[in-house]
């Protein structure tokens, strides 16, 4: 500013204010900011708004919410069309509990810091100061005093009202007043035409930045509604929202960036934007960081980070990260192992509609994890429902709570009328009915129709029903019936999957005495694998085979570690097999 300029500033008050500004835009906010304030004092609407803008910016000035609203409330009592708008924004947004807007310094309470507490919007304050200001001409306040009437309290709604305020905020060039209109399509949009008129409102609001706009351009490119269906434009339009902070769109994008749809495939740069939603409030993205991190994906799998993300959507009641984190700590896996820490989960799951739950909760509590008696109360209950409608789940369950007592009584027979019902069409089911019937527990003995569910549920591929069934193929135990090939097959199938009985028992078999071919090599493999998970007989199988040779190979040393194990677990057998070890031993004096 020249010489002439600035001292002209000093004659005028618009040259003062002139001269305020300029200071203010200059990197002299300081100086400019205490022209301003005199100014204001003489009762200048300008420097009013100046100063309260300058205190609620903090610009030149400590920020302060009590000093700005003043400044702006007094600036908009003066008739400025922009303090009234920014007034109707504060109290729209809200202002601290409590917090009244003072006319004079003097009435002010400093005691306190307002702005630390939670907001309350008053949108009737809110609407007619917005009234004020768009009636004056202001696009942003008749874009906001449309919003009011579209989000505000019932009895401030106004649609039609509000539709006309964005018609003329949009015919302004204002961007939240595009939105506004478009919105309005939206809610009301019958033909392509209203959705083509709504997505060019959109892309006129993003020329603004808004990130609303990008979010739902996105979702209009990614369906083909109103526009061509075009996802690079979509996975485009959700990168500009998911910038801007909106947080659906950040899970969208890292959706598209994690399967490569509408973007090249990216692990690490969908990893960052799930994390963004997930640290933002959006559950189903840190259920998926908890899958994507268990199951390892383009890196291994990391239980304990998993673990991190299932609690925090799990927190937010999602079933499925709920049921995740519920099954990390049954087997402490990432996490330290505690049923009952598992039980909580599992019912927070289960609380949350995971039938899967349902079942995994009733089982921990059959297994003795500790629950509360209206907690059980509470889980019969549900599967009562269940059943009721028709649940062949909820059935079985249900069945279960009756034959183990969940809830203090057993009833046997209840137990076994649901377990009929589900038996249709629930494989565990099949295998409890069947050895209900085949032990009389509920209903009359009856071990042909035992026989029948239980071989059912063996032939749809169940481990324990498997090994049961196999057991009673070889015995002949129900009607003389023998078959060892089909028995083979099942104890194979059981072994397979893992269980261990059933490694045992195909060893069994393959080592002799049944109508199967001998596999001695076969059978020193499946007592191998037993041995290594713990089963005594196994050990001292495998022993017995490695000292004498019988698969071909002969190891005393490991043979005699295995029936030591052996031993140790009280397998009678065991010692005799050592005995008769160290007497086939050379003595040393010899």
């Amino acid at each position: 500013m020249s010489i002439k300029h600035r001292f002209g500033s000093l004659l005028s008050s618009k040259g003062k204010l002139e001269y305020a500004i300029h200071l203010t835009e200059t990197g002299q906010a300081v100086q400019g900011f205490a022209l301003l304030s005199r100014l204001a004092a003489a009762g200048d609407a300008e420097a009013s708004f100046r100063v309260g803008r300058a205190y609620l910016d903090g610009i030149g000035v400590p920020p302060s919410l009590e000093d700005g609203a003043r400044w702006i409330y007094q600036a908009a009592q003066a008739g400025h069309t922009e303090a009234a708008f920014v007034l109707a924004t504060l109290y729209t947004v809200g202002l601290p509990e409590g917090f009244e807007i003072q006319t004079s310094r003097e009435a002010l309470d400093l005691s306190h810091t307002p702005e630390a507490g939670p907001r309350h919007p008053d949108f009737h304050l809110g609407l007619r100061w917005a009234r004020v200001a768009a009636e004056a001409g202001s696009p942003d306040a008749q874009a906001l005093l449309g919003y009011i009437l579209t989000s505000g309290p019932e009895d401030l709604r106004d649609l039609p009202q509000a539709r006309t305020w964005y018609e003329r905020s949009a015919q302004a060039g204002c961007s939240q007043g595009h939105l506004g209109m478009a919105l309005c399509i939206l809610q009301d949009a019958s033909t392509d035409e209203d959705l083509a008129a709504a997505a060019e409102h959109l892309r006129e609001a993003s020329k603004g930045g808004l990130g609303t706009a990008f979010d739902i351009l996105g979702r209009m490119y990614e369906s083909g509604s109103g526009v061509p269906r075009d996802l690079g434009r979509a996975a485009e339009y959700f990168r500009e929202a998911a910038e801007r902070n909106i947080v659906a769109a950040q899970a969208k994008y890292g959706l598209m960036l994690l399967e490569g749809i509408g973007t090249p495939r990216h692990f690490g740069r969908a990893e960052t934007w799930l994390k963004r939603a997930a640290m933002n409030g959006d559950t189903q993205s840190a259920a998926l960081l908890g899958d994507l991190c268990a199951n390892g994906g383009d890196l291994p799998p990391n239980l304990m980070e998993a673990s991190k993300w299932y609690r925090l959507a799990a927190e937010q009641k999602h079933a499925g990260a709920a049921r995740a984190l519920g099954l990390l700590y049954l087997t402490g896996n990432g996490v330290h192992q505690d049923p009952d820490v598992a039980t909580h989960w599992f019912r927070i799951a289960s609380e949350a509609g995971d039938v899967h739950a349902d079942a995994d909760f009733g089982n921990l509590i059959l297994a003795g994890a500790s629950a509360t008696a209206d907690e059980r109360r509470a889980l019969q209950s549900r599967f009562e429902k269940a059943a009721e409608k028709g649940d062949l789940v909820g059935a079985f369950n249900l069945g279960v709570c009756f034959s183990e007592g969940v809830t203090g009584t057993q009833d046997g027979r209840e137990a076994a009328r649901w377990m009929q019902k589900a038996a249709d069409g629930v494989v565990n089911a099949q295998y409890w009915y069947g050895r209900m019937l085949l032990e009389g527990r509920g209903v009359q003995p009856d071990p042909t129709q035992a026989l029948y569910w239980m071989e059912k549920a063996a032939d749809a591929g169940m481990a324990e029903a498997q090994v049961t069934v196999a057991a009673l193929l070889v015995n002949g135990s129900i009607n003389g019936r023998r078959d060892h090939d089909k028995a083979l097959t099942f104890y194979r199938h059981a072994a397979e999957s893992g269980n261990v009985d059933a490694m045992f028992s195909l060893a069994a078999m393959y080592g002799g005495g049944h109508d199967v071919p001998e596999n001695r090599p076969q059978a020193q493999l499946w007592f191998r694998k037993a041995a290594q998970r713990g089963n005594g007989l196994a050990q001292m199988m495998l022993g017995r085979y490695l000292v004498r040779g019988l698969a071909g190979v002969t190891d005393p040393v490991e043979g005699r570690v295995w029936l030591e194990r052996a031993k140790a677990q009280n397998i009678r057998d065991a010692e005799a097999e050592l005995v008769l070890l160290d007497e086939a031993q050379p003595d040393d004096d010899d």
